[in-house]
């Protein structure tokens, strides 16, 4: 089969091209990554330094002429996360709102305009959109499962972290993966939930069968009733939808390879930086903000006094575990709760750098260099883990052949 052509939204510095290209079988015809309010954009220049500026856009993707997008059979992209709730108006639809949450629009623009719409889908959010926003659990997943469905796709999604696949870092995220419905060859949502992409690509156990959901066609009532009273979201870790028939369950996952774990990716502390070193002097306020606390606080601005609780990290980071999920903020020298700290003597302490971040994420070794330290950090805090694009795309080219027999 030749090979199919990518477009990538949203493309940071290139985690689904290079999962992709790794898999076989896919090439990017199109990219765009712009970083609102930057003067210079970092990620739109490591993109374009490892893999060329043929094909790639540097424009606010709601700029972007539907019909400068040149055909392709793939649509990727992990769109901004930082508003859940998702998304804005669809015309007058009320629900999904958010400065950044309302690029999910942009998507839905790009496939309901372009002439040769996509044949599959592949898009990469925090597991959280399950349950967002909070007085409507489910409410923004819902919404964008029937407009999917208006679009002529079945959609199958999976909350997967990538550590209970082997790879190197706890990251939690959910994929969702679409196929236009001519293509789906009389596949029910039955078959698809057992027999479809994510399925393939990452092996479960069933732990819990969840309810089957019935959505609305129409937006604006979807948006304003769906689970109006419930207090939880009834959309499971993973689930289908099918011609507005979701089926959703639970599912835990099944890895019987090897795993990675944090001291697999350390670089030898040769080659470390002393810049990465934490002083002697410090490690006090590292370990007091690592530590579990219960104190008293006061709002400076206004006097306002509160009990102030959290449990106690680990302090170093275990190396014979994987990774916690890599931060935005996980740069710079400054003392943070959430930054990696290692010790391989139990006498030195230090952070991570920015190749060891990389590592984490299963780039390739200065993936990332020309860019400041901190900012090579915030690309890999921004970042999806390599190795869950490549299992994907493993299993979508056998999933689109089967399609084209």
């Amino acid at each position: 089969m030749p090979a199919l052509r990518v477009a990538e939204l949203f493309a940071g510095v290139g985690g689904f091209r290079l999962g992709l290209e790794q898999a076989g079988g896919y090439q990017v015809v199109y990219s765009n990554q712009w970083e609102p309010g930057r003067r210079k954009q970092h990620a739109s220049a490591i993109y374009v330094q490892r893999f060329g500026a043929d094909h790639h856009d540097n424009r606010d993707i709601a700029s972007v002429p539907v019909e400068e997008v040149p055909d392709h059979d793939v649509l990727v992209g992990g769109f901004p996360c930082q508003d859940y709730s998702v998304a804005s108006t669809l015309r007058n639809a009320r629900g999904l709102v958010g400065r950044k949450g309302v690029l999910w629009w942009q998507i839905h623009r790009l496939l309901r305009d372009h002439p040769h719409p996509p044949a599959h889908l592949v898009l990469e959010n925090v597991d959280r959109l399950l349950s967002s926003p909070a007085g409507q659990r489910g409410r923004d997943l819902a919404v964008m499962l029937s407009s999917l469905w208006g679009l002529g796709y079945a959609v199958e999604w999976r909350v997967i972290n990538a550590a209970d696949y082997g790879m190197p870092q706890r990251r939690r995220r959910m994929f969702l993966v679409g196929h236009r419905i001519e293509r789906m060859s009389g596949m029910t949502a039955e078959l698809l939930q057992d027999h479809g992409v994510l399925a393939g690509a990452f092996p479960f156990a069933v732990k819990r069968q969840g309810p089957s959901i019935q959505l609305e066609a129409d937006l604006r009532k979807l948006s304003d009733r769906f689970n109006r009273d419930g207090r939880r979201s009834p959309f499971g870790n993973a689930g289908v939808m099918v011609n507005g028939l979701v089926l959703t369950r639970d599912v835990s996952p099944v890895h019987t390879g090897p795993a990675t774990t944090l001291g697999d990716i350390l670089q030898p502390e040769k080659d470390v930086p002393a810049a990465f070193r934490i002083p002697r002097g410090e490690l006090k306020r590292w370990r007091y903000l690592k530590g579990a606390k219960r104190e008293a606080r006061k709002v400076s601005r206004n006097g306002f006094a509160y009990h102030y609780s959290e449990g106690a990290m680990a302090f170093p980071d275990p190396l014979d575990k994987p990774g916690r999920t890599v931060v935005t903020g996980e740069g710079g020298k400054a003392p943070s709760r959430f930054k990696h700290v290692v010790s391989v003597d139990g006498k030195r302490f230090r952070r991570l750098t920015p190749i060891e971040l990389e590592r984490l994420n299963m780039f390739p070794d200065d993936h990332t260099a020309g860019s400041p330290d901190t900012w090579r950090a915030f690309f890999m805090g921004n970042a999806l883990v390599v190795g869950i694009v490549e299992r994907i795309g493993r299993a979508l080219t056998v999933f689109h052949d089967h399609g084209e027999r």
